[in-house]
């Protein structure tokens, strides 16, 4: 089934199940957002590849994600804070620029093989590095992060591990773009075994050491 949204590009990559909160200020998207309010409609979120992302016409990547506003603010002066749940992936079929914001002729793009026995397995050897991960997140940054329970379902725990992990928005939209629940679960931990490995050597580096040593009195 087609769709047609509202557009609205980004440099953050947007996935199904992230909480996104945004400001809304340009009148463009002022008009949109007001318009998805008013009619209940959800839009759709896309890293830009190229050009601005205030004041100017931007080129999008391919895939996004759409969300539904689950909360609004309206300021005074007519700008707004929102908060959007990503639901489901999609791909760009074709662009409209005949409005002031950007809209697009949409295919929904769900994961494959969301439940199949390969993505099983594939999500049972990611928990641990997801775990490692995040306990070497909190020892670095000195905080205890709250290490969430995991989700059962494969294509869940894909989209988790995408919004957790603190790496570039062009590796994010790399794992945005894949296929399968497998392909995505084995991508992920490819990535977080390299992420701890640079975390741990961070760690005991030298100048950690040193730094740990300073006596803040």
């Amino acid at each position: 089934m087609l769709l047609k949204l509202p557009l609205f590009p980004l440099h953050t990559v947007f996935f199904p199940g992230m909480t996104l909160p945004l400001h809304i200020f340009e009148p463009r998207y002022r008009e949109m957002i007001n318009l998805c309010l008013d009619d209940g409609l959800p839009f759709g979120v896309v890293l830009i590849r190229s050009g601005p992302e205030v004041g100017g016409d931007a080129q999008p990547h391919p895939v996004g994600t759409y969300g539904s506003i689950s909360r609004v603010e309206r300021l005074p002066d007519g700008r707004l804070n929102i908060e959007v749940v990503g639901q489901e992936r999609f791909r760009v079929l074709d662009l409209h620029r005949d409005r002031a914001y950007l809209t697009g002729t949409l295919e929904k793009f769900p994961l494959r093989d969301a439940d199949g026995p390969g993505a099983v397995h594939c999500a049972r050897r990611l928990v641990p590095w997801i775990t490692r991960y995040l306990k070497l997140l909190g020892d670095a940054a000195e905080l205890a992060l709250d290490q969430q329970a995991m989700p059962v379902r494969p294509a869940a725990l894909a989209y988790l591990a995408a919004i957790i992990a603190q790496v570039p928005m062009a590796e994010k939209q790399l794992l945005l773009n894949c296929v399968t629940t497998e392909e995505m679960l084995e991508r992920e931990r490819a990535l977080y075994r390299r992420e701890l490995s640079l975390i741990r050597a961070m760690l005991t580096s030298p100048q950690a050491r040193h730094n740990a040593d300073i006596s803040p009195n």
